[in-house]
C-alpha cells in the first residue's frame, strides 16, 4: 500500500510538471491572444466582435498563471471543452483518433514482443555462432535505424514494388462508414457485419503495424537474449540438465519461461511509449490517428488539444510504469513492493 501511495504522489506531480511546461512552452511560442483567437476562428480576417468573443471565451487576456488553473480546473473536473479549431468536443476527438492509432499500435507491440522473444531465445540458445550473430546485426541496424527510413523502406518495396498491401490511408475511402458502436472503426465494421470496410481497414492497418514491430523488436531481442543467458548460467538449469532433460526442452520451456518476466514487464512500460512513437509512423502511412490530431494540432496552435493530448501520454506513461513495477513484483516473489 506504501509503494502504491508514493508511485501515485510521483504521478500527480510529475503530470503536473509536464502539463505547466507544454502550457508555458505553447504560450511563449504563440504570447499575443488576437493572434490565437484568429487562429481559434480559424479565419485570419474574423471581425473583431468575434475575436473579443473568442479572446472571452477562452481567457486569452488572462495572466498565464490563471489561464492554467483554470485549465487544471477542468481537466480534473472531467470539462476538456470544445475543441476551438474542430467546434467538437475534445474527448470526442481524443477517442476517436487514440481508437484508431491503438489498432496499429496493440498489433505492432505484440508482433514486436513475439518477434523479439523468438529470436531472442534462438540466439541465446546458439551463443556465438552464425545465428548469434546474424541476429545481433538484423535488430541492431534496425533498432539504429530512424523510425521514418524504415517505414518508407517498408513502404516502397511491399506497397509499391510488390503491390501487397495499400501504401496509406486508414481504409478505402470509397467505402461508407458502418454506424459507430464504438470509438474502433475496425470493432464498428466487425460489430455491424461490414465486411468490405473491415478487411480494407485490416489491409490498410497491416504495414504501420508491421513498421512498428520492425522498428522496435530489437529491444524484446536483446533483453531476452540478455535475460536467457542469465537463466542459462543458473543452478536450476544446469540441475535441468544434470538430470538428462534435453537441452531444447531446458533451453526453451525451463530457462525461457523464467526469462519472460523482464520481457513482461517491458512489454507493459514500452506500449505507454509506442502511441507517442507512432506520430511517425502514421505520418509516413497517412493514417489518420493521433499522429495526424497532434500534428494538425501543433500546426494550427491548437493548444487546447496538444495539452490535452501530454495529458493522455502523460497518464498512459506513467500507468505503464506502474503496471509495469507491480507485473515485475507479481511475477518475481524475490522483489518487495517496498
Amino acid at each position: 500500500m506504501k509503494f502504491a501511495v508514493r508511485r501515485l504522489i510521483n504521478s500527480v506531480f510529475t503530470l503536473f510538471l509536464l502539463i505547466l511546461f507544454v502550457f508555458v512552452l505553447i504560450h511563449a511560442a504563440a504570447p499575443n491572444p488576437a493572434a490565437l483567437a484568429r487562429i481559434y476562428a480559424g479565419n485570419p480576417h474574423a471581425p473583431p466582435s468575434e475575436i473579443d468573443q473568442i479572446i472571452k471565451e477562452y481567457h486569452l487576456d488572462a495572466p498565464l498563471y490563471v489561464q492554467f488553473a483554470d485549465y487544471i480546473k477542468d481537466v480534473f473536473t472531467g470539462n476538456w471543452g470544445v475543441d476551438p479549431i474542430y467546434k467538437t468536443q475534445e474527448s470526442t476527438l481524443l477517442s476517436h483518433y487514440l481508437a484508431v492509432s491503438l489498432q496499429i499500435v496493440i498489433p505492432g507491440d505484440i508482433l514486436a514482443a513475439v518477434i523479439g522473444i523468438l529470436s531472442g531465445a534462438v540466439a541465446a540458445a546458439n551463443m556465438g555462432t552464425l545465428k548469434d550473430k546474424s541476429i545481433k546485426a538484423v535488430y541492431l541496424v534496425t533498432w539504429a535505424s530512424p523510425p521514418f527510413f524504415v517505414a518508407l523502406l517498408l513502404q516502397l518495396v511491399i506497397a509499391y514494388y510488390l503491390g501487397l498491401l495499400p501504401p496509406n490511408g486508414t481504409v478505402n475511402p470509397l467505402l461508407k462508414t458502418p454506424p459507430s458502436y464504438t470509438p474502433f472503426p475496425m470493432l464498428n465494421a466487425l460489430i455491424a457485419g461490414d465486411w468490405p470496410y473491415f478487411f480494407s481497414a485490416v489491409r490498410h492497418a497491416v504495414l504501420p503495424s508491421i513498421s512498428i514491430a520492425v522498428i522496435t523488436f530489437g529491444l524484446f531481442t536483446r533483453v531476452t537474449r540478455g535475460s536467457m543467458l542469465d537463466a542459462m548460467e543458473s543452478d536450476y538449469t544446469k540441475l535441468a540438465l544434470a538430470k538428462g532433460l534435453t537441452k531444447n526442452y531446458v533451453v526453451y520451456r525451463v530457462a525461457l519461461r523464467n526469462s519472460l518476466i523482464p520481457v513482461i514487464t517491458l512489454l507493459a512500460l514500452f506500449f505507454g511509449y509506442s502511441v507517442a512513437g507512432a506520430v511517425i509512423v502514421e505520418d509516413i502511412y497517412h493514417y489518420l490517428g493521433i499522429g495526424y490530431f497532434i500534428t494538425q494540432a501543433i500546426e494550427s496552435l491548437d493548444y487546447i488539444a496538444v495539452l490535452d493530448f501530454t495529458i493522455i501520454i502523460g497518464i498512459a506513461v506513467i500507468v505503464a510504469n506502474f503496471v509495469a513495477d507491480v507485473l515485475y513484483a507479481v511475477l518475481d516473489p524475490r522483489v518487495k513492493l517496498a
